[in-house]
């Protein structure tokens, strides 16, 4: 896969830890990135963001070939793998840092993103309206080295057990055709 041919999508659907490990999993993933984003400050680390004071959602940086996977699919994916109509929380994390949000890289990005919502509320997918923001990116921070491919490193750990099982599992039922070929197996 060419870089050059990548796109981004940055998305933020609670603990990083879980939608890395989903997209990590998709076929014309090239990479994800957790990290920080929609705050208001440079450089922030985790013990900043666990106060919830400085605005920053957990979100993934995705590099993705789009002649593989389309903007749509991801999002596709995205709202299928975890909740959008619970405001700051997902499961038993709860803050603004676990927000669900879409932070667009460009105005197509948004339509597309607003579009879906307003598809996915019209058909009542979810028994609650969406709550997902959708806001413009402005700079994206790395999270610290230990929580880069955390799931695939600590897959036996009981947060892995407990909260990310399940959406791969989801992710393996309703995407298998999405997934990278040595994933299906």
């Amino acid at each position: 896969m060419e870089k050059e041919n990548l796109e981004i999508a940055v998305l933020a659907g609670g603990c990083f830890w879980c939608t890395e490990a989903v997209f990590q999993r998709i076929e014309g993933v090239h990479k994800v990135q957790s990290g920080y984003t929609g705050g208001t400050i440079k450089n922030p680390a985790y013990k900043e963001i666990t106060t919830g004071k400085t605005g920053h959602a957990e979100a993934i940086k995705i590099e993705y070939n789009p002649a593989v996977i389309t903007y749509n699919e991801l999002l596709e994916i995205f709202f299928a793998t975890h909740d959008p109509t619970t405001l700051n929380q997902q499961g038993a994390d709860r803050g603004t840092q676990y927000r669900s949000a879409i932070f667009y890289a460009n105005q197509e990005q948004k339509e597309i993103a607003v579009q879906m919502i307003i598809s996915l509320n019209n058909e009542d997918i979810f028994d609650d309206p969406i709550v997902t923001e959708v806001v413009k990116l402005e700079a994206f921070y790395n999270a610290e080295d230990y929580h880069q491919n955390y799931y695939n490193q600590h897959s036996s750990q009981g947060y892995c057990q407990f909260v990310i099982n399940p959406k791969l599992n989801k992710l393996y039922t309703t995407f298998r055709e999405k997934l990278k070929k040595e994933k299906q197996n």
